[in-house]
């Protein structure tokens, strides 16, 4: 239905719906099978068609939502610039619309697994009482989305120090496996292994703080 709306081929649409309808799964223990089960929902796991069709799925999560809001796979973060008391109960309102989508589309969001962080530099801050359906959102003073840390004061030492630890690890890995070779072999180990890492997110790097050296 979605993939019609979306003015897809009538032909595409159907082909797409027999590859879904009509699966059926097992659980093999030993050497035992489980009687097949139907598979009512989802897509075949490892199926190259799998994250496009989750895409085309979720892609109408943003309808009546008046906050900014982010996609990215099945990560989503909704934002808003709070000033006053209506500012407040407008992004609670599309916390709602979230949780009414969800239901409506028969998917599940945790609240426990999302975060509700603030970036101010007031020093005096209220609780922050966010909830999605009838749970609160935990508050957090930082979150991950894409591999960077961000902190509600925007200090980057969080994202600094866990992207030292993660190189320092590779790193170690690769001169360990390494041990013997030469100094070419460990250069070439070195650039599509370890610096990668460094250089993922890299404009967070603090220059002050000296701990690295990209040249």
């Amino acid at each position: 239905m979605k993939m019609a709306a979306l003015g897809v081929d009538l032909r595409v649409v159907l082909w797409v719906r027999e590859f879904l309808v009509g699966h059926t799964q097992r659980v093999r223990v030993g050497g035992q099978l489980s009687k097949g089960v139907k598979v009512t929902s989802g897509v075949p796991h490892g199926s190259i068609l799998g994250p496009l069709l989750f895409l085309v799925y979720v892609n109408d999560i943003w309808r009546n939502i008046d906050s900014c809001i982010r996609l990215f796979a099945e990560d989503c973060m909704i934002y808003r610039k709070i000033t006053n008391k209506n500012d407040t109960e407008k992004l609670q309102k599309d916390l709602d619309t979230l949780g009414e989508w969800a239901v409506e589309n028969g998917m599940k969001i945790y609240p426990r697994k999302s975060k509700a962080v603030r970036y101010t530099r007031a020093r005096i801050k209220n609780p922050l009482g966010y909830f999605l359906g009838d749970q609160k959102i935990p508050e957090a003073s930082s979150c991950k989305y894409l591999g960077i840390i961000i902190r509600s004061d925007l200090n980057w030492v969080d994202q600094v120090n866990c992207l030292v630890q993660k190189a320092w690890m590779v790193f170690h890995f690769v001169m360990l496996d390494l041990k013997k070779g030469n100094r070419n072999t460990k250069s070439l180990a070195y650039t599509p292994l370890v610096r990668p890492v460094l250089e993922y997110g890299v404009a967070c790097w603090d220059p002050c703080r000296g701990q690295i050296n990209m040249l």
